[in-house]
């Protein structure tokens, strides 16, 4: 049997498109343990100047000015596929784009990325690149910079979103509504006591998480902490700075001074031992975070979340009854209360979110790439 060849563009925007990605290798490893797979940073395509600009100016606007953000995402949001902004977009790069991939001369193309996504599916169309692109969508919501009609097939989240393609003019026998992928480590059962011990904490004791997010603010963060400190319910909390060494050690004296047990973590990669010892998780509404905190049946209250995209994947969990979303300090303090004083809300809103979210998204992201690979070959065969 043919050995297997796959590409794989993400980007360093953000954690989650990287993330994705990550997730879809390892299952199609899984399934094909001698497939021959590169994972790429659209990024490194780009002159390193206009790359370290673009990332630099995104995440000051999410940092400082996330209302100037949700004002871009969505005067953008609607712009037609022929507009000059998507043309400029869909030529970054395009050359060498098309020198690697006839290089490697892989079966599959999969873009967890947009950008990369309209380059390639512009190659499609004017039949310049004859691999199949696959593209999956890292969000719950649609932004006109993902819809391509030159790729061959989308890995959504939600009906929604293939709802909202559709109307776009995606032809629906393209769109595969999988859930975005996250690593199968999520799926695990794991064992709650020996993590427990491992973070030296009480399992009688309700867990909080609270993870700020890659670019997240200290004040909300400490904001947060300063909230469950004051509880006048038990309450032990896991607090994720990752790589914010101003936050970390911002919440030096905070925790020291606080009755409440608290673990204090930098940059972590066992977030799905993390998740697992947790009765809830305060967070940013990232497109992954989200996914990997339903499949670990995980309750959310997404804080404060950033216009576009996250406000959407917000306004996902709530609307299935799987969180809140708190945009003050006060109503986060309100939410935190009344979860921790009641904790069958906590009980219902896992089951909210077993009846409304699939898990195992990335076996089914991969199972519908395999065929659309196998499918092909046997076209191939009999053309």
């Amino acid at each position: 049997m043919k050995q297997l060849r796959v590409l794989v563009f993400s980007a360093a925007f953000g954690n989650g498109h990287f993330r994705a990605a990550e997730a879809v290798i390892e299952g199609i490893l899984s399934k094909e343990p001698h497939a021959i797979i590169i994972h790429l940073d659209f990024g490194d395509f780009l002159s390193k100047r206009f790359n370290t600009m673009a990332k630099n100016v995104y995440i000051e606007m999410i940092k400082h000015t996330p209302r100037l953000w949700g004002k871009f995402y969505y005067r953008t949001a609607k712009l037609r596929p022929e507009s000059k902004i998507q043309r400029f977009l869909s030529q970054l790069g395009r050359s060498d784009f098309l020198k690697y991939i006839q290089e490697f001369e892989p079966d599959l193309i999969v873009c967890t990325y947009p950008t990369v996504s309209s380059i390639l599916a512009q190659l499609r169309r004017e039949q310049i690149l004859n691999v199949p692109v696959i593209t999956v969508i890292t969000d719950y919501t649609v932004h006109s910079h993902w819809v391509h009609s030159g790729v061959d097939c989308y890995m959504v989240a939600c009906e929604e979103v293939k709802n909202s393609l559709v109307s776009w003019g995606i032809k629906a026998q393209r769109i595969q509504v999988t859930g975005i992928p996250v690593s199968p480590k999520f799926e695990r059962e794991l064992d709650r006591r020996h993590i427990f011990s491992k973070l030296a904490l009480n399992p009688e004791l309700p867990t909080f998480l609270v993870m700020g997010g890659a670019y997240g603010c200290i004040e909300s963060t400490k904001k947060i902490c300063n909230i469950l400190t004051e509880s006048q319910v038990p309450v032990q909390s896991i607090i994720v700075c990752g790589r914010n060494k101003k936050l970390y050690h911002s919440l030096e004296e905070l925790i020291e001074r606080s009755s409440k047990p608290m673990v204090r973590l930098g940059f972590v990669h066992n977030v799905e031992e993390l998740m697992a010892v947790s009765d809830l998780i305060v967070t940013k509404a990232g497109g992954l975070t989200v996914s990997e905190a339903l499949t670990k049946r995980l309750p959310l209250i997404i804080y404060n979340p950033i216009p576009g995209q996250e406000e959407e994947n917000a306004n996902f969990v709530q609307r299935i009854g799987a969180g809140y979303v708190a945009g003050t300090e006060d109503e986060l303090g309100y939410f935190l209360s009344h979860l921790l004083e009641d904790p069958k809300e906590l009980e219902r809103m896992r089951g909210n979110a077993a009846v409304a979210f699939q898990r195992h998204s990335t076996d089914r992201v991969v199972e519908n790439m395999l065929q659309l690979s196998m499918n092909l070959e046997i076209e191939q065969k009999i053309g």
